[in-house]
């Protein structure tokens, strides 16, 4: 079965010398790199090839540890550089084999660095492992690589290490989850599926619908789940996160004027509003300088020379 080499690219204004440290340096590289929990240097012999040990957690107490060599090399005129590299695993719970890949490092002319790397690998349990890396491992290791590529820009660029990045980035995804959950299921359940539950008759003790209690119960979910399946799509903008705090304590000074015995009750909508404000704040706070899989270049950018499938002819191991 045919391989699409995995190829990430990205722009990154900082000079070679702090790019080169904080991706060659094992300390550094395994703080940004999510494919990577762990990387070790072997002492180096005389050779100019590094040898080092790498650890990766999967989750459920499980890790895969693999081996590998590396090489670098420097142009004299240019000052570009690139390392070449070699890995594998002996774990047969690993599903990479053996593969190789490079790192490259090109000046450019606006004062930044050109970034790319390309590698392919080899898997294991013959062609189930062949289709399942095609049609899922694969997709999500390229997108882990260039969401670790945007990590290590933020860092380059504005100093924000992957200690504070990572976990932003985290608190921000998981509330915007919520808050997508939370709105969907009140437009859904409530006002689309289950009205007569109760959000009808309270509809109809306010007196604002004019007798079009359904219809606009109707309105009203639609418009719910269009906020929260928003929220996805603007999850960056800040003003979306101040308009939906406008609109959740109208929704919920509405509730409070027309009907204000529901404050008395266990699950309210003081409760729910103020939950979902919450969740607004902290998305809003973190929404700032956040890395993103889409910002690198997934294929070659015409007129950079990358190289074509892998091919690592400046340097062997």
């Amino acid at each position: 079965m045919k391989r699409n080499p995995i190829y990430v690219e990205l722009d990154i204004k900082t000079d070679m010398e702090k790019l080169w440290t904080l991706t060659q340096r094992p300390e550094l590289h395994q703080q940004w790199d999510l494919r990577f929990s762990q990387i070790h240097y072997l002492p180096k012999a005389d050779s100019d090839i590094q040898q080092f040990l790498y650890k990766t957690r999967i989750g459920f107490g499980l890790e895969v540890t693999g081996t590998g060599t590396a090489k670098t090399a420097v142009h004299p005129k240019t000052g570009n550089r690139i390392s070449v590299l070699r890995f594998g695993s002996d774990q047969r719970c690993s599903l990479i084999r053996e593969g190789s890949g490079y790192w490259k490092y090109t000046n450019k002319g606006s004062g930044g660095i050109s970034f790319s790397t390309q590698y392919d690998y080899k898997t294991r349990f013959g062609m189930a492992g062949a289709w399942f890396d095609r049609l899922l491992f694969r997709p999500l290791f390229g997108a882990a690589t260039a969401w670790s590529f945007d990590v290590l820009r933020l860092w380059a660029e504005k100093d924000i290490p992957p200690s504070a990045t990572i976990p932003k980035a985290l608190i921000h995804a998981l509330s915007v989850l919520m808050l997508v959950i939370l709105w969907c299921y009140e437009g859904l359940v409530p006002k689309l599926l289950f009205p007569e539950a109760g959000e009808l008759d309270l509809l109809r003790q306010s007196g604002l619908a004019g007798g079009q209690e359904g219809l606009v119960l109707t309105l009203l979910g639609i418009t719910e789940m269009g906020v929260g399946l928003l929220t996805l799509l603007f999850h960056k903008s800040r003003l979306w996160y101040r308009l939906q705090i406008i609109l959740l304590s109208v929704l919920m000074l509405g509730a409070w004027v027309t009907a204000p015995q529901l404050m008395k009750a266990p699950f309210n909508p003081l409760t729910l509003s103020g939950s979902m404000m919450g969740l607004c704040f902290m998305a809003l706070l973190s929404a700032a300088d956040l890395p993103s899989a889409y910002r690198p270049a997934r294929r070659p950018v015409p007129g950079h020379n990358s190289r074509k499938g892998g091919e690592m002819h400046d340097l062997d191991l």
